[in-house]
C-alpha cells in the first residue's frame, strides 16, 4: 500500500522537548538504564503535589461535572481570573472576554486560529517556548524572531524588534517569566514594547504561566497593566504555579479597548464553541487556586525546594570550566551555555546526545527552541538540589572529553 503522507504544514514544526533525545531515553531505560530527566516542566514528576485545597474543591463538585460546560468555562471560574485581572490593572476586563482552556496549550493555538490570515506574521522571542511557532506556523502564519541574547541578560531589544515589523504583521508574543531563560522582564522594558504594539496596531500575546514562580526579589510585571487600552491577552494556567499539569486547565484574558477586538473575541467563542468545552472537573480548582493563600512561595523562598535546586544549579555553573549561565529570575529552569573560550566548536545537539549516552542525563538542547546557533541547553529545576549537583558532575566529565578531543588549533580559535 502506499504511504499516507503527513501534511506539509508539519515540515517545519518542532517539539524536541518531547523529541528525538526523549525517545532515545525511552529505550535506554527499557535496556535497564535509569535515565536522570531534566528535559521538562512536569511538577508532578519530581514529587512535586497539588495543594490539597484544590483537591477537595475538584471532589465536592464531582456531581456537577459530568455535563458538558459553557464554551468559556465556569462562570464562578472565569470570574475568579477576572477578579485577579483586575486587581492585576488590566482594563475592561470582564467575563464574557475569559477563556477557559485545556490547558495554555490550546489556547495559544485558538487565539493564532482566530487572528490569522495566510502569510500573517507574527513576532516571537527566539529562544522561544516552541509551541508558539509551531502554532503560528500550523495556523498559516509566519515567525519573525527577535534575538534575546544572553548578552542582554536574555531580554529583547525594542529597536530590533521594532525594525521587523511589516504590514504583515499582526502580533507580538512576549514568554515572561521566560521559558526556557528564567528571564523576568523590567517594567520600563515592556512599556517600550507596549509602544511598538501600539504604534503599529499589534495584538499583544503574553505567556505569563510562571507569573508566581520568582527568586530573590525579583518583580513581575503584569504586561496587561502596562498594555492600558492596547489590545493585549494574558495566558495563565494551573499547570506550574499550582503544579497541576495533568488537571489541563489555563485560562486566557482579553484585556484592553473592546471595540476594535469585539470581531476577534466572537471568533475566539466560536472557535471554543467547535470543542464544545474545557475540562469541566478540573476548572472547580480555578477558584480556590486565585481566591486562597498562595503556595508557591514556600517552594521559591531561601531555603525552599525550588529556591534550593536553583542555588545548586547557580553554584555548579560557578564550579565548571565550561560553562556560563544567565541567572534566572523566575519560571522553573536554566539555560546555561558553554563558553567559547573552552570548547570552539561545540554543537548543542551533539553534547546533548553525548551527555544522554554517556552519562544517562537528558537535557534539551537550546537549538530546540528556535536559536539559529546555540550552545545553550536547557535544564528543569524540579528535581532535588542533590541530584542536580551530580548531573553537573557528569555534565563536566561530558565537557572535559569534548575539549580534550578537539584539537590544540581548534581550542584556542
Amino acid at each position: 500500500m502506499a504511504s499516507i503522507k503527513p501534511s506539509a504544514h508539519l515540515n517545519e514544526v518542532r517539539y524536541e522537548i518531547r523529541g528525538a533525545l526523549t525517545r532515545r531515553a525511552r529505550e535506554l531505560e527499557a535496556a535497564g538504564l535509569p535515565i536522570i530527566k531534566l528535559n521538562i516542566g512536569n511538577p508532578a514528576r519530581y514529587g512535586f503535589t497539588v495543594p490539597e485545597h484544590l483537591r477537595q474543591a475538584i471532589a465536592a463538585h464531582l456531581h456537577e461535572s459530568e455535563a458538558y460546560g459553557h464554551e468559556q468555562g465556569l462562570e464562578e471560574a472565569r470570574e475568579a481570573i477576572a477578579a485577579q485581572q483586575r486587581a492585576r490593572g488590566a482594563r475592561q476586563v470582564e467575563v464574557e472576554r475569559i477563556f477557559i482552556g485545556n490547558g495554555v496549550s490550546e489556547l495559544i493555538d485558538l487565539s493564532l486560529r482566530a487572528l490569522l490570515q495566510p502569510g500573517d506574521e507574527v513576532l516571537l522571542p527566539s529562544p522561544d517556548y516552541p509551541l508558539w511557532s509551531a502554532a503560528t506556523i500550523l495556523n498559516g502564519g509566519v515567525p519573525r524572531y527577535y534575538r534575546c541574547l544572553a548578552e542582554n541578560r536574555h531580554l529583547p531589544d525594542p529597536e530590533e524588534i521594532e525594525a521587523l515589523v511589516t504590514p504583515r504583521t499582526r502580533a507580538l508574543v512576549l514568554i515572561n517569566p521566560n521559558n526556557p531563560t528564567g528571564a523576568v522582564y523590567p517594567r520600563a522594558l515592556l512599556e517600550q514594547i507596549v509602544a511598538i504594539a501600539a504604534r503599529h496596531r499589534l495584538l499583544l500575546l503574553c505567556d505569563e504561566i510562571y507569573d508566581e514562580i520568582l527568586y530573590d526579589g525579583t518583580h513581575f510585571q503584569p504586561v496587561a497593566q502596562v498594555a492600558g487600552n492596547t489590545p493585549c491577552i494574558s495566558f495563565g494556567g494551573l499547570s506550574k504555579v499550582h503544579r497541576a499539569c495533568g488537571y489541563r486547565v489555563g485560562w486566557l484574558s482579553l484585556s484592553g479597548d473592546v471595540a476594535s477586538t469585539r470581531e476577534y473575541r466572537d471568533a475566539l467563542q466560536l472557535l471554543a464553541a467547535l470543542r464544545l468545552c474545557a475540562n469541566v472537573t478540573a476548572q472547580w480548582a480555578v477558584i480556590p487556586a486565585l481566591q486562597d493563600t498562595p503556595t508557591i512561595g514556600a517552594l521559591t523562598a531561601p531555603g525552599g525546594r525550588l529556591h534550593e535546586a536553583r542555588k545548586a544549579v547557580l553554584e555548579g555553573v560557578a564550579a565548571s570550566d565550561y560553562l556560563d549561565l544567565v541567572t534566572p529570575g523566575g519560571a522553573l529552569y536554566a539555560f546555561p551555555r558553554v563558553r567559547t573560550d573552552r570548547i570552539a566548536n561545540f554543537n548543542d545537539d551533539t553534547f546533548a546526545l553525548r551527555l544522554l549516552e554517556e552519562e544517562s542525563v537528558l537535557v534539551v538542547p537550546g537549538s530546540s527552541f528556535n536559536v539559529p546557533t546555540s550552545r545553550h541547553v536547557r535544564l528543569t529545576l524540579l528535581p532535588q538540589p542533590a541530584q542536580l549537583r551530580d548531573v553537573f558532575v557528569r555534565i563536566e566529565r561530558v565537557l572535559e572529553r569534548m575539549a580534550a578531543e578537539q584539537t590544540p588549533r581548534a581550542a584556542i580559535a
